[in-house]
């Protein structure tokens, strides 16, 4: 019975569309393995299906010419044969598709990266495009993260670096400054114009090791207004990377001398008196307007008069207009 059917399958379509088919799954399988390895950063996707549709049906037209030729090399092929090679070939397409880099996935991640990024960065304001000298004037508080970059490059030209200012204000891909000593050494450095209760966490300091190399860097300097978690201090130590915290850097700048913040931060002195006033006045007109029903049914509260004597009100004023003495 078996080899009834194969001879079928052998004299039909069958053993031919098989091997027709086994040669497009190879070829778009070949094409996706160049593309997303080789090929994603300089052919658009659009472009390569275009190019794997017209690979296809050029694969289908040959195959229609020389469909006799296929026949004769398909003619010892049995069913039995073609299933089980069709199962191994599905696994193991399966396996490797799995292992290729997906890249809608990889964009998804980078945006997410991106988004919890700008979370903790602080919001630019609408004095982004402030002159230097009003920057110089500015506590750190109020700079946003490209004003923070922009003080810090006018701290390093003013002690005596070349300044390259690669990611003020755009896409840093983990550097903001290339800063270059008098013996030319070059130094990445990442700054994170961050909320005190922002810390910079491990991942910031990886992206700075790996892209200090994209920069012909040799040394790497993270600056950040805040601080670093411990994981990212220790990672910071294991790659030799220096790192400013928020009290260096104001130390530094300070010592400076051209950096004079005007508009510091105002601290909130704590008004326990009055605010005790005004839970106590909370309190007396909650407790009037409980004890006190007005004739109309409403409760009412208490209020002052022109002169700034206390009365009873209806709480339905200018509908209800009874008043009573406190």
């Amino acid at each position: 019975m078996n080899s009834e059917l194969s001879q079928l399958a052998t004299q039909s379509f069958v053993a031919p569309f098989y091997f027709i088919a086994m040669c497009i799954a190879g070829f778009s399988f070949i094409g996706a393995l160049l593309y997303y390895r080789f090929l994603s950063k300089w052919l658009h996707e659009k472009l390569a299906t275009l190019v794997w549709f017209i690979g296809a049906v050029f694969i289908l037209f040959t195959s229609a010419e020389r469909y006799d030729a296929i026949k004769v090399f398909v003619k010892d092929w049995t069913v039995t044969g073609m299933i089980i090679g069709m199962l191994i070939s599905a696994v193991a397409l399966g396996v490797i598709v799995a292992l290729l880099p997906s890249k809608k996935k990889g964009r998804v991640k980078k945006t997410k990266i991106k988004a919890n990024r700008s979370k903790a960065q602080r919001p630019h304001s609408s004095t982004q495009n402030r002159s230097d000298q009003e920057i110089l004037s500015s506590s750190l508080e109020s700079l946003s993260g490209a004003e923070f970059e922009r003080l810090l490059a006018l701290y390093f030209r003013d002690k005596g670096y070349e300044v390259k200012e690669v990611g003020i204000g755009g896409k840093d891909g983990g550097v903001d400054l290339v800063i270059i000593d008098q013996r030319g050494e070059k130094t990445a450095v990442q700054a994170k114009c961050y909320a005190n209760h922002n810390t910079v966490g491990v991942q910031i300091v990886r992206e700075l090791v790996g892209a200090k190399r994209n920069h012909d860097c040799i040394l790497s300097l993270l600056i950040t207004t805040s601080d670093l978690t411990e994981p990212a201090k220790k990672e910071a130590e294991q790659f030799k990377v220096d790192y400013w915290h928020g009290a260096v850097v104001e130390q530094k700048l300070k010592s400076w001398g051209k950096w004079q913040p005007t508009n510091k931060k105002i601290k909130v002195q704590p008004v326990k008196d009055t605010v005790r006033n005004e839970v106590q006045k909370s309190q007396a007109q909650v407790s009037a307007a409980t004890e006190t029903i007005c004739t109309c049914g409403a409760p009412m509260v208490s209020r002052k008069g022109r002169e700034g004597k206390a009365f009873l009100g209806c709480s339905t004023f200018p509908k209800c207009r009874q008043t009573r003495s406190v």
